[in-house]
């Protein structure tokens, strides 16, 4: 009983970030006899194997706050995800703001008890549903004029929306569903300390990219409005792709230099360090030619990409390339439309027999 309360003790933290990251990780803990014990709160492998429950109307009595909570979902005893529901007459927004509400109440749940785990928040009146991550108060705001951001509705792979209660439900609270939400299409933005769900388009854009890569059939094209997050696809379609054994390397290859560094800026965002600098030609050769787990996924110009895949470049870059022939290589292009044509698409091609390529346009 010591023990686990120690332990209760250095897992409840205010700080939503860090409680996230506990949730993901493999976790060591000293027991009383000073032997090591390495804990995960959830089955990481395969989320959907994890216990779930459904509590209702939890009430929570503290010395400065009963609150009451009406629907909460647990993984492993762990509340993860808390639901609040209206009537119909009553806009979902007061459902949003009573969730508010509860967080900047001194002495709330969310700050000294398992509820520090809470990733996702859905609202509802039945006919009209929301979602939104958890995350740390400067993250968290809802003010006057109803701003608040992100927030989400389900949809299907049409783009259709999915608002009624029973509809969502059905799509979005099925166990592995649910799991996968939280456990891959959440990211984790590590220089921000901020949660960050992605849009259902990107979700069903990822799992389109990784079905494809797993069947080994063909390439494909993404197609995104500007601002609409392509970069957040890539990524999250990249390290995914980071964990498969059969995928040698994945490059992600952008059009001019600046973009190279922006979107490495992006990519090293959500997840610092993952992705280095190729300052010349020379270093994305060594790179593609390593086995460091960390050269996996390698953010590149087209023009440095060209050079390398250049049969007359006075550098023997081509032939040293040569090892990876019959290796199977992913490519995902960023403005596919203005760099993925004539002699550089040719090159790719001839060197990488085996690869799939995915253009975003």
């Amino acid at each position: 009983d010591a023990e686990f309360s120690r332990l209760l003790e250095g897992i409840i933290s205010p700080d939503t970030f860090a409680c996230a990251e506990t949730l993901r990780h493999r976790n060591t803990f000293e027991r009383e006899d000073g032997t090591p014990l390495h804990y995960q709160p959830v089955n990481l492998k395969d989320w959907c194997k994890n216990s779930f429950e459904v509590v209702n109307q939890l009430r929570i009595n503290t010395k400065s706050s009963f609150q009451r909570y009406d629907v909460i979902l647990l993984l492993n005893g762990l509340p993860l995800v808390q639901i609040e529901l209206k009537t119909l007459q009553v806009s979902p927004r007061k459902a949003m703001q009573q969730i508010v509400d509860y967080k900047n109440d001194p002495g709330n749940g969310y700050t000294n008890s398992l509820l520090c785990f809470m990733q996702l928040f859905i609202v509802s009146n039945r006919s009209n549903t929301w979602y939104f991550a958890n995350n740390a108060s400067e993250h968290f705001r809802f003010d006057a004029d109803e701003h608040f951001l992100p927030l989400y509705q389900w949809a299907a792979p049409d783009n259709k929306k999915i608002t009624h209660l029973d509809d969502f439900a059905e799509a979005f609270l099925a166990k592995c569903t649910l799991a996968e939400m939280i456990s891959r299409y959440t990211v984790l933005i590590q220089s921000e300390r901020k949660l960050m769900m992605m849009r259902p388009y990107q979700i069903y854009a990822v799992q389109a990219i990784v079905d494809c890569i797993q069947q080994n059939r063909g390439n494909g094209y993404i197609w995104h409005t500007t601002g609409s997050g392509k970069t957040l696809t890539s990524f999250k379609a990249s390290t995914l792709l980071k964990d498969n054994p059969d995928i040698e390397k994945c490059l992600f290859v952008v059009d001019r230099k600046d973009l190279d560094r922006q979107t490495r800026q992006e990519f090293n965002r959500f997840q610092p360090g993952c992705v280095e600098e190729n300052t010349n030609t020379e270093t994305l050769v060594q790179r593609l030619l390593s086995d460091d787990y960390t050269d996996k996924v390698i953010v590149t110009t087209i023009q440095k990409l060209g050079l390398a895949l250049d049969a007359n470049h006075r550098q023997p870059y081509r032939q040293r390339l040569k090892p990876l022939r019959d290796k199977r290589m992913v490519f995902i292009f960023d403005e596919c439309h203005r760099s993925q044509f004539g002699e550089n698409h040719r090159a790719i091609r001839e060197c990488f027999p085996n690869a799939q390529l995915f253009g975003f346009t």
